[in-house]
């Protein structure tokens, strides 16, 4: 089994328990990816809604330095993923970690920012977290505001740097914004079905449409609220939106998000370690082995392998 998984929050998590990539309490560390064949993983630095400006760099900064700690003690375990060729060359046996941010606020206001975030290894951006920040609108508003004018600024300065642009967590208007201003293909790493479970972080038809047609990806995540808002949610209800975003002819988009560490999973899936749960859930209700592996791998990797 292969896995390509567009977003996790372990590095904060392990920020703030002072533990290790290797070996750690959180749903994701390297040894626990053992049983997966080839492994390729987003790691998120998540940037709280209550940091902006000077506190939201440092606070980028404090995470980005245990990631560099952590890359040094794993050499022989890990790959630094910062062009097509390092997924391409990855070896067996070594864990690809692609680096992310979650939430724009990490640019504290700076257009010049998002080229130190290119230098740092940066391959990727979530817009938003819930709040607003100087981009635009979350989706955690009561009335999200749209892109702003600096917004405007970054997302075309991303597509110059190579950095995807991701919508998770952006407000419906920033959404639109973006897919009007956007040159580029664009992904929401971490977004379930609004047609199946109604909550404000999931996207619409019309959304995963755009994604679709624009040539993105749609990362299906774990987070129990996403999945199902009337009881807990199960790997069934993982099935549930898998399935319809298939049903809208979503074969090459459909992805995994799983956001590992940084929300509630069903009880099913311990951590990654448990992803051959879902893999051979999927085969068992006549899925065919090669759809599953576009989901769990292809479709991810192909895309990054043009975007980055």
């Amino acid at each position: 089994m292969n896995f390509f998984d567009l977003h996790c929050d372990t590095l904060y998590e392990i920020c703030k328990k002072n533990e290790g990539l290797y070996d750690n309490s959180c749903h994701v560390s390297l040894r626990k990816s053992e049983n997966i064949d080839r492994y390729i993983g987003c790691f998120a630095i998540w940037i709280p809604d209550e940091y902006r400006g000077r506190e939201a760099l440092r606070f980028f900064d404090k995470v980005y330095e245990k990631f560099l700690s952590e890359k040094e003690k794993n050499t022989s375990h890990m790959e630094f993923i910062e062009k097509s060729s390092d997924m391409e060359d990855l070896p067996r046996g070594k864990r690809g970690v692609i680096l992310t941010v979650e939430g724009g606020a990490a640019l504290g206001g700076s257009l010049e920012r998002v080229g130190y975030l290119k230098k740092c290894g940066v391959r990727a951006m979530t817009l938003t977290w819930n709040g607003e920040n100087e981009i635009g609108g979350g989706s955690g508003e009561k009335n999200p505001v749209g892109i702003t004018e600096f917004g405007i600024k970054v997302v075309k300065e991303m597509e110059n740097q190579g950095i995807v642009v991701d919508v998770s967590h952006a407000g419906e208007s920033l959404f639109y914004d973006i897919s009007g201003i956007s040159k580029k293909p664009f992904m929401a790493t971490h977004s379930n079905s609004y047609s199946v479970c109604p909550h404000r972080r999931n996207l619409k038809d019309k959304q995963f449409e755009i994604i679709r047609d624009r040539g993105g990806i749609v990362g299906v995540t774990f987070c129990n609220k996403f999945l199902n808002s009337d009881t807990d949610a199960s790997v069934s209800d993982i099935m549930r939106h898998i399935e319809y975003f298939l049903s809208l002819g979503g074969e090459s988009t459909v992805a995994i998000g799983s956001d590992f560490d940084g929300t509630d999973v069903p009880d099913e899936i311990k951590g990654i370690e448990s992803m051959n749960i879902l893999y051979e859930y999927m085969l068992r209700h006549n899925y065919s082995e090669e759809l599953v592996r576009s989901i769990f791998y292809e479709n991810a990797y192909n895309f990054f392998k043009l975007m980055i």
